[in-house]
Protein backbone atom coordinates (compact mmCIF):
# COMPACT_ATOMS: atom_id res chain seq x y z
CA UNK A 1 0.00 0.00 0.00
CA UNK A 2 1.05 3.73 -1.09
CA UNK A 3 1.90 6.07 2.03
CA UNK A 4 0.55 9.58 1.85
CA UNK A 5 3.88 11.45 3.17
CA UNK A 6 4.01 14.85 4.25
CA UNK A 7 7.70 16.70 3.34
CA UNK A 8 7.52 19.99 4.80
CA UNK A 9 10.72 22.33 5.67
CA UNK A 10 10.13 23.66 9.14
CA UNK A 11 12.33 26.29 11.52
CA UNK A 12 13.11 25.45 15.27
CA UNK A 13 10.01 27.22 16.53
CA UNK A 14 7.14 24.90 13.91
CA UNK A 15 6.98 27.60 11.14
CA UNK A 16 7.22 26.34 7.52
CA UNK A 17 6.66 30.31 6.06
CA UNK A 18 7.53 33.42 8.05
CA UNK A 19 5.59 36.69 8.05
CA UNK A 20 4.90 37.76 4.03
CA UNK A 21 5.18 33.99 3.35
CA UNK A 22 9.44 34.18 3.30
CA UNK A 23 10.89 30.84 2.81
CA UNK A 24 14.11 32.71 2.43
CA UNK A 25 15.46 30.74 5.90
CA UNK A 26 14.83 27.62 4.03
CA UNK A 27 18.65 26.17 4.45
CA UNK A 28 18.57 24.11 1.34
CA UNK A 29 22.15 23.42 -0.10
CA UNK A 30 23.51 20.72 -2.23
CA UNK A 31 23.66 17.71 0.18
CA UNK A 32 19.86 18.58 1.28
CA UNK A 33 19.06 19.02 -2.11
CA UNK A 34 20.47 16.02 -3.31
CA UNK A 35 18.78 14.04 -0.64
CA UNK A 36 15.02 15.94 -1.66
CA UNK A 37 16.18 14.56 -5.21
CA UNK A 38 16.59 11.00 -4.26
CA UNK A 39 13.57 10.54 -2.00
CA UNK A 40 10.74 12.91 -4.12
CA UNK A 41 12.09 10.81 -7.61
CA UNK A 42 10.76 7.89 -6.33
CA UNK A 43 7.03 9.38 -5.53
CA UNK A 44 4.16 8.38 -7.55
CA UNK A 45 2.83 11.48 -7.14
CA UNK A 46 2.88 14.83 -5.56
CA UNK A 47 -0.46 16.19 -3.84
CA UNK A 48 -0.84 19.96 -3.95
CA UNK A 49 -2.54 22.92 -2.74
CA UNK A 50 -2.77 25.57 -4.88
CA UNK A 51 -0.28 27.63 -3.14
CA UNK A 52 2.32 25.32 -3.19
CA UNK A 53 1.55 23.87 -6.42
CA UNK A 54 1.51 27.47 -8.32
CA UNK A 55 5.18 28.04 -6.32
CA UNK A 56 6.27 25.08 -7.11
CA UNK A 57 5.54 25.18 -11.11
CA UNK A 58 6.52 29.02 -11.49
CA UNK A 59 10.29 28.11 -11.15
CA UNK A 60 10.57 23.91 -12.01
CA UNK A 61 9.65 23.45 -14.97
CA UNK A 62 12.08 24.88 -16.87
CA UNK A 63 14.78 25.48 -13.91
CA UNK A 64 16.64 22.69 -15.95
CA UNK A 65 17.46 25.10 -19.12
CA UNK A 66 19.09 27.26 -16.58
CA UNK A 67 23.06 26.45 -16.96
CA UNK A 68 23.78 28.86 -14.07
CA UNK A 69 21.24 26.45 -11.50
CA UNK A 70 23.41 24.17 -9.85
CA UNK A 71 22.96 20.11 -10.95
CA UNK A 72 20.62 19.25 -8.34
CA UNK A 73 18.44 22.15 -9.12
CA UNK A 74 18.32 21.17 -13.03
CA UNK A 75 17.67 17.20 -11.99
CA UNK A 76 14.72 18.17 -10.22
CA UNK A 77 13.34 19.94 -12.36
CA UNK A 78 13.11 16.32 -14.42
CA UNK A 79 11.68 14.99 -11.46
CA UNK A 80 8.65 17.75 -11.17
CA UNK A 81 8.03 16.90 -14.94
CA UNK A 82 7.63 13.10 -14.50
CA UNK A 83 6.27 12.83 -11.54
CA UNK A 84 1.88 13.31 -11.63
CA UNK A 85 0.60 15.91 -9.47
CA UNK A 86 -2.93 15.71 -8.28
CA UNK A 87 -3.90 19.69 -7.28
CA UNK A 88 -6.46 20.24 -4.92
CA UNK A 89 -8.34 23.95 -5.67
CA UNK A 90 -11.38 25.80 -6.04
CA UNK A 91 -10.21 28.37 -8.07
CA UNK A 92 -7.96 27.54 -10.16
CA UNK A 93 -9.36 26.59 -14.01
CA UNK A 94 -6.62 24.74 -15.11
CA UNK A 95 -3.15 23.06 -14.47
CA UNK A 96 -0.11 22.48 -16.19
CA UNK A 97 0.85 19.08 -18.27
CA UNK A 98 0.88 15.83 -16.02
CA UNK A 99 -0.96 17.39 -13.23
CA UNK A 100 -4.45 16.92 -12.82
CA UNK A 101 -7.16 19.18 -10.35
CA UNK A 102 -9.74 18.08 -7.62
CA UNK A 103 -11.99 20.91 -5.81
CA UNK A 104 -11.98 19.13 -2.69
CA UNK A 105 -10.23 15.69 -1.30
CA UNK A 106 -12.26 13.11 -1.37
CA UNK A 107 -11.19 10.32 1.18
CA UNK A 108 -12.50 7.32 -0.41
CA UNK A 109 -10.77 8.78 -3.79
CA UNK A 110 -7.72 9.14 -1.42
CA UNK A 111 -8.32 5.56 0.33
CA UNK A 112 -8.43 4.43 -3.04
CA UNK A 113 -5.40 5.62 -4.65
CA UNK A 114 -3.54 4.37 -1.82
CA UNK A 115 -4.21 0.93 -2.64
CA UNK A 116 -3.18 1.08 -5.84
CA UNK A 117 0.84 0.02 -6.84
CA UNK A 118 3.40 2.46 -6.91
CA UNK A 119 5.04 4.61 -5.17
CA UNK A 120 4.67 6.58 -2.33
CA UNK A 121 2.66 9.60 -2.60
CA UNK A 122 3.82 13.75 -1.31
CA UNK A 123 1.53 16.03 -0.03
CA UNK A 124 2.50 19.56 0.21
CA UNK A 125 0.73 22.67 1.31
CA UNK A 126 -0.21 23.44 5.05
CA UNK A 127 -3.92 23.83 4.43
CA UNK A 128 -4.21 20.63 2.54
CA UNK A 129 -1.82 18.82 4.97
CA UNK A 130 -4.29 19.86 7.81
CA UNK A 131 -6.94 18.57 5.10
CA UNK A 132 -5.57 15.22 5.27
CA UNK A 133 -4.40 15.16 8.82
CA UNK A 134 -7.73 15.66 9.90
CA UNK A 135 -9.45 12.71 7.25
CA UNK A 136 -6.90 10.43 8.94
CA UNK A 137 -5.35 10.39 5.46
CA UNK A 138 -1.55 10.97 6.70
CA UNK A 139 0.68 7.87 6.77
CA UNK A 140 4.42 9.68 7.73
CA UNK A 141 5.55 13.05 8.22
CA UNK A 142 9.09 13.77 7.17
CA UNK A 143 9.84 17.15 8.62
CA UNK A 144 12.73 19.41 7.66
CA UNK A 145 13.72 21.52 11.20
CA UNK A 146 16.04 24.39 9.98
CA UNK A 147 18.39 25.81 12.29
CA UNK A 148 16.86 28.91 12.82
CA UNK A 149 13.67 30.67 15.28
CA UNK A 150 11.48 32.57 12.73
CA UNK A 151 9.23 33.80 15.75
CA UNK A 152 6.42 34.52 13.23
CA UNK A 153 4.44 33.24 9.89
CA UNK A 154 2.56 30.43 9.59
CA UNK A 155 2.53 26.93 11.78
CA UNK A 156 2.45 23.82 10.26
CA UNK A 157 -0.56 22.68 12.79
CA UNK A 158 -1.85 25.98 13.51
CA UNK A 159 -5.49 24.17 13.55
CA UNK A 160 -4.51 21.03 14.70
CA UNK A 161 -7.36 20.57 17.06
CA UNK A 162 -6.56 17.30 18.84
CA UNK A 163 -3.50 15.25 19.15
CA UNK A 164 -1.98 12.83 16.50
CA UNK A 165 0.31 10.12 17.97
CA UNK A 166 3.46 9.46 15.88
CA UNK A 167 6.71 7.12 16.13
CA UNK A 168 9.65 8.51 15.39
CA UNK A 169 11.59 6.08 12.87
CA UNK A 170 14.21 8.21 11.81
CA UNK A 171 16.69 11.23 12.32
CA UNK A 172 19.33 12.27 10.16
CA UNK A 173 21.52 15.71 10.71
CA UNK A 174 23.01 16.94 7.59
CA UNK A 175 25.50 19.38 7.09
CA UNK A 176 24.09 22.27 6.76
CA UNK A 177 22.28 21.57 10.66
CA UNK A 178 19.02 20.35 9.36
CA UNK A 179 17.55 17.80 11.14
CA UNK A 180 15.09 14.98 9.49
CA UNK A 181 12.51 13.74 12.09
CA UNK A 182 10.99 11.13 10.17
CA UNK A 183 7.58 9.95 12.14
CA UNK A 184 4.97 7.45 11.15
CA UNK A 185 1.40 7.77 11.95
CA UNK A 186 0.30 5.45 15.14
CA UNK A 187 -3.31 3.87 14.04
CA UNK A 188 -4.95 1.75 16.85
Amino acid sequence: MRKIVVHMMLSLDGYFEGPGHDLSWHRVDEELHAHFNAELATRSAFLEGRVSYELMEAFWPDADRDPDNPPVMREFAGIWRAVPKIVFSRTLQEVGPNASLRAEVDADEIRALKEQPGGDMTLGGVDLVETFRRLDLVDEYRLYVNPVVVGRGRRLFETADEPTDLDLVETRRFGNGVVLLRYDVIRS
